[in-house]
């Protein structure tokens, strides 16, 4: 108890310099995890991906698409459940900065997608409306769209302007579920290519595949490829989760430079820390002097020192941890829909806490091991 109270009193005796000491390690507990949670966010598409689904592709790019006779071709291999066509509409919601994904999808693809939930008569009054559109929770909140609303779109990769009508909305199954998206009939998007000259029709843009059995997704993916080798349309098939990483692999060096720089903002701060603690025994050289010539060990002037930089860092990081999930809503808000997922992870939280910690005990060592190896005369000699 006695050793707590001194701590508490040295902790205290600077008030502003202690102070803002916790204000740096609040910020940089708070930037850390700040960054960390928009990492996370990046990885969030991939890290939801079913491991029974897989991607058929072209094996050239994105931009080109497969026939539509693939399809039965791909549902005759040994080991697919079912086949879905999913294309990628592109279109603007009245002006460019309101971006959100939008596909056009055979009927069958909320068959594999159990972790959007629609409610029955929602999805049947989709199916019956060839203009009809299901839309996200998360889209319909960000927009404020209804069902019975029309949903003007403006088209960039099939031009003019498109209405379609919110037949439903649909909610992921936990919060960890983008929802940010609108579907609507592959076969509508068809019949308009089959009116427009020059336009190719029967193309989809890529196949989602079911699977019976996830340790089979690597044979499975060579089989359906092996059908098209050689082929004018060769097919690149790879897990859902390869298929999100890819585009998640376009921002590598965006991704490693938010994650370095949470780890320089830690850095700097313990630097702050680590002199803030060696100020502050330097200035009591002579008060461990007498500790010790009135019979206190060593380790009781190392523990004095170590326990005033943990209580230190116990303040501002302690704040910084409780301000992080706030702080993250009022982030989310502010960028829109960049992000549909951004929730601080439990593995973020900890992380945060133990780099409060490190921060803490580091800081304090070199200042620990000079004092606890004073001498009682030179230390009584010592001006602070």
């Amino acid at each position: 108890m006695h050793a707590l109270k001194l701590i508490t009193r040295n902790a205290l005796r600077h008030k502003i310099r202690s102070g803002l000491t916790v204000f740096g390690l609040l910020i940089a507990v708070l930037a850390y995890g700040l960054l960390q949670t928009v990492v996370d966010a990046w990885y969030a598409g991939a890290d939801a991906a079913s491991k029974t689904r897989l991607i058929t592709r072209s094996a050239i790019s994105l931009a080109f698409q497969l026939p539509l006779s693939y399809e039965s071709r791909i549902r005759a291999v040994e080991g697919v459940t079912t086949v879905a066509r999913s294309t990628w509409f592109g279109g603007i919601y009245k002006e460019p900065k309101n971006f959100f994904p939008q596909f056009a999808v055979s009927a069958n693809y909320l068959d594999l997608y159990a972790e959007f939930v629609t409610p029955e008569a929602d999805r049947q009054a989709w199916l019956r409306d060839r203009r009809g559109a299901l839309v996200g929770r998360q889209l319909a909140d960000q927009y404020g769209f209804k069902v019975g609303d029309v949903v003007p779109l403006r088209g960039t990769i099939y031009s003019g302007d498109w209405q379609f009508v919110v037949r439903g909305i649909f909610d992921g199954a936990d919060e960890t579920k983008i929802t940010r998206q609108m579907l609507f009939h592959w076969a509508y998007l068809n019949e308009w290519q089959r009116t427009r000259p020059g336009r190719r029709a029967d193309q989809v843009g890529v196949y989602i595949v079911g699977i019976d059995a996830p340790e089979r997704a690597a044979a499975i993916s060579r089989a359906v490829d092996a059908q098209f080798a050689n082929s004018t349309a060769e097919t690149l098939t790879e897990t859902e989760q390869a298929f999100q990483l890819s585009f998640v692999s376009m921002s590598n060096e965006i991704i490693a430079a938010i994650r370095v720089v949470s780890y320089v903002v830690i850095l700097i701060i313990l630097a702050v820390m680590a002199n803030t603690m060696a100020m502050s025994a330097r200035e009591r050289t002579a008060e461990y002097a007498t500790l010790k010539a009135l019979g206190f060990g060593p380790g009781y002037i190392a523990v004095l020192i170590l326990g005033e930089s943990l209580a230190i860092c116990a303040v501002g990081g302690g704040l910084g941890l409780w301000l992080t999930p706030y702080a993250a809503a009022g982030f989310k808000q502010a960028a829109g829909g960049l992000f549909p997922i951004f929730a601080v992870s439990q593995t973020t939280l900890m992380a945060q806490v133990l780099c409060a910690a490190a921060v803490g005990i580091v800081a304090a060592i070199v200042p620990a091991l000079q004092a606890s190896r004073v001498r009682i005369v030179e230390g009584l000699r010592a001006v602070g």
